[in-house]
């Protein structure tokens, strides 16, 4: 049996207009960045382009990742904006500018 030793991380996302996308990666940096390419954003983009790079948590297992995924997608807004405030997680402070 052969195992996947590949970080997974959980990823917010905020847009221009203040709207909160979630994902999971293997590579923040490079997922943040093609959500500014034509072809590789996700549809979310399209009309609400990304502004800023808020959250990340590390997962051990795409398993895991998907998870804690969809229990943040679940989330109120309000809840989402404590997550990214709160000192638990692994802030990334990323905007456009340095794409």
């Amino acid at each position: 049996m052969t195992t996947n030793s590949k970080t997974w991380y959980v990823y917010i996302i905020k847009t221009i207009d203040e709207k909160l996308y979630t994902g999971i990666t293997t590579d923040v940096e490079r997922r943040y960045k093609e959500h500014f390419t034509k072809g590789k954003q996700a549809k979310f983009f399209r009309s609400s382009p990304p502004e800023m790079l808020v959250f990340v948590c590390s997962q051990g297992s795409r398993s895991q990742a998907s998870k804690l995924e969809a229990k943040i997608k679940k989330l109120k807004r309000q809840d989402k904006m404590m997550l990214i405030t709160s000192s638990d997680n692994q802030l990334v402070q990323t905007n456009n500018e340095s794409k």
